[in-house]
This record gives structure tokens, C-alpha cells and sequence, in this order.
């Protein structure tokens, strides 16, 4: 089977979406099938190469940053995505689409199919999900909707991250079935033993945004300052200045630091470093970085969002607090910050869970059975 897998971000560009999406395919071609994925140009990367057996198509998309890109960028990556994606089809017959988010890349898959008959998967993200970040999307998913409908109904399949993704992509449109898939981690890769649990060395990692909570954390982190911790943080965005302003206002500053944007590579080390995860975020479909966190053997206290609240058990790999509640943050944080032995044990306990539940292999097989299926009644 030859599949297309579409999706504006690949790594090194992009965030938990490009990840999953470049696992998976990887992972599709050692279970014997071809992967030809279509995805953004960006800096001095190749226009075209294999790696691990995955062939690599980057397309012009005017994208600027490495971890973001914009309604402009997206609008001209699926325009040129297009374009691309028929001259592709001159050179090899694909059988099947996958879509990374409904918007771009399932518009491109819709068009694909409408005029050569390909069937195509829709595999939502959250960001492409109405309901999913208000604060952020609510225009685009009252402008996008309509296109949405249509794009979901005529998949093949259409395939949440989470249970709460799911939940919230019913609610926007209960007419499509939607199946879950959750995310996998290479657990060799980030698999952590011996580190030292004290002092209690706290990171974050995503993309510095409101999404992310961040804001939530420096306050609940202010009110802990006699206890002995360091934070650091994993990424960049919009928001990075703002919140460094914040932290030397709650005097802090000092014990915070902003890493920026980080590779793959250097990013495993900053898991090695830590020896608790904190993830206070507002919105997650199936967040990457929490499961990579417990592959590497760390416990996390989160948000009790979805996403969160299916990967974290409660008092065994972690805790979980109400979302945007700063004093149940605090609490959490100062439990686990006094306790290492049992931030061990719960580090332990984490990675055992991702280890025995959530594996690339898994996660590929379920994609290829409904790959197949697609393909069986096209």
C-alpha cells in the first residue's frame, strides 16, 4: 500500500502533530508499506529526500518560524499542497490519503478525491476541531465549519487523538463516526534511569502560548518560593516576553529559564535534566510532550483536561488539578516538590504505563487497518 500522508509541519519543523505524524509514518514503512509525505518548506532543509525509508516532499508555504505558522501560511500550504499533490500523482499511484488536521491538509484530500477518487483518512489534532481553544479559533471554526462538515463526512474515517477530542468533535458534528487513536512515544528514545531527585527540577515544554498555561504556573510558582526548585521552559511563541516580564515581577525570575526552541535531540536531554513535569494547560488533544515525559521516567502533575486526564493516573504516575486553578496547582507542586521518594516511584510507575500502553506499534497498526478498509471499499 502507498500512502500520501499530508501535513503543513514535519520535524524538524513543527510541534506534537509533525511528531506524530513522522513517527507514524516511519513506523508504516518498517511494517512494509510506502509513505510519500507532503508537507512545508522551511529554511535550508531539502526540498526532497528519504529518510528512514519515508519520502520527504517539502513545498513552498512562506513558512517563517520553526514551532508555529499562521492562517496565512496554512491558506497557502493547502493552495500549493494541491497543485502539488496532482503533479505528484504523475509520478506515483497513491492509494490512499491520510490527513493530518481537517483544515489544511483534509480540503486538499477532499479535492484529491473528488477529481481522481482517492480515499482519504482525516486524523484531527485539536486545533481543527470546533470548541478547541475558543479563545483562539472561535472565528476560524465559524468561517471553516461549512468546509469542515464536508470534509469529515466524506472521509473514509476520521480519527481523534483522545477520548475528549472526540467528544468534542461529536458535539460539532454527529453525523460522522469518530474513532480514537491515541498517540504513541518512542520509548527507547527518551527512557531515562538514574537521574538524582533532588532538588526538584521542574520543566514545561510547548509552545509559549495562553493554550500552554504557562501563566498559571509562574503564579502558582510564586507562592512556593521558600521551597528549593528550578524551572525550566521548553519552547517559544508570541507570549515568551511577556511572561519572562512576569516572572521578575513575582520575583522569580532567577529560578525560571526560557530555553527557547528546542531540537529533538537537545530536547531528551532537558527531560534527562528534569525531575518533575508540569503541565498546567487550558486545551490538549493527545499532548506528546506528557507522553514523552513519562517515557523518560518523570512524573507529571497536569490539568485535568482531556488528553491529560487519560495519560496521568491520579496518585500513581502523578496528579491532576482543575484547569486554571492556581492554588490546587500550588498544592500539587509543593506535595511532589517535598516529596522525591515519591516523585520517584510515580516517575517509575509513568514509565511503565507508556512502556506497556502507548507505543508507535500499536498506534501504526490501527492506522493501517482502517487504511486497508479505506482502500477495501474504494
Amino acid at each position: 500500500m502507498h500512502i500520501i500522508l499530508l501535513n503543513s509541519e514535519y520535524p524538524p519543523v513543527g510541534g506534537g502533530a509533525g511528531n506524530a505524524s513522522a513517527n507514524l509514518a516511519r513506523k508504516i514503512v518498517q511494517f512494509g508499506h510506502e509513505v510519500t509525505v507532503l508537507t512545508s518548506r522551511f529554511g535550508s532543509l531539502q526540498n526532497e529526500e528519504v529518510n528512514e525509508g519515508v519520502r520527504i516532499v517539502r513545498i513552498p508555504a512562506l513558512r517563517r518560524k520553526p514551532d508555529r505558522s499562521g492562517a496565512l501560511e496554512q491558506t497557502v500550504f493547502m493552495l500549493v499542497a494541491f497543485i502539488w499533490s496532482v503533479r505528484l500523482l504523475r509520478k506515483i499511484n497513491p492509494d490512499v490519503i491520510l490527513a493530518f488536521f481537517g483544515i489544511p491538509s483534509g480540503v486538499v484530500s477532499l479535492g484529491l478525491k473528488t477529481i481522481f477518487g482517492i480515499p482519504y483518512l482525516v486524523s484531527l489534532r485539536g486545533g481543527d476541531v470546533p470548541g478547541f481553544r475558543p479563545y483562539d479559533f472561535a472565528l476560524y471554526h465559524r468561517l471553516a465549519g461549512p468546509l469542515l462538515h464536508v470534509v469529515w463526512r466524506k472521509a473514509a474515517a476520521v480519527i481523534a487523538n483522545s477520548d475528549g477530542l472526540r467528544g468534542l468533535a461529536q458535539a460539532f458534528d454527529k453525523k460522522v463516526p469518530i474513532q480514537v487513536i491515541p498517540n504513541g512515544v518512542s520509548t527507547a528514545r527518551y527512557a531515562t534511569k538514574g537521574r538524582p531527585w533532588e532538588p526538584a527540577q521542574l520543566l514545561i515544554v510547548g509552545r509559549v502560548v495562553y493554550q500552554k498555561g504557562i501563566d498559571l504556573l509562574l503564579e502558582a510558582l510564586a507562592g512556593i518560593d521558600q521551597l528549593e526548585w528550578d524551572l525550566s521552559i521548553a519552547g517559544d511563541g508570541p507570549l515568551r516576553e511577556a511572561l519572562e516580564e512576569k516572572a521578575r515581577s513575582l520575583g522569580i525570575a532567577n529560578r525560571i529559564k526560557f530555553l527557547g526552541w528546542q531540537t529533538k535531540t537537545a530536547l531528551v536531554e532537558c527531560y534527562r535534566k528534569a525531575n518533575l513535569f508540569v503541565y498546567p494547560s487550558r486545551h490538549e488533544g493527545m499532548p506528546n510532550v506528557v507522553l514523552e515525559a513519562m517515557a523518560s521516567g518523570l512524573p507529571v502533575i497536569a490539568s485535568e483536561i482531556a488528553g491529560n486526564e487519560e495519560l496521568v493516573l491520579p496518585g500513581e504516575t502523578g496528579l491532576l488539578v482543575p484547569v486554571e486553578n492556581i492554588e490546587k496547582l500550588r498544592a500539587a507542586i509543593r506535595e511532589l516538590v517535598l516529596d522525591p521518594q515519591r516523585r520517584e516511584i510515580m516517575g517509575a510507575a509513568a514509565q511503565k504505563r507508556v512502556e506497556e500502553q502507548y507505543t508507535w506499534a500499536s498506534t501504526a497498526q490501527q492506522y493501517l487497518e482502517l487504511l486497508s478498509a479505506a482502500l477495501e471499499k474504494n
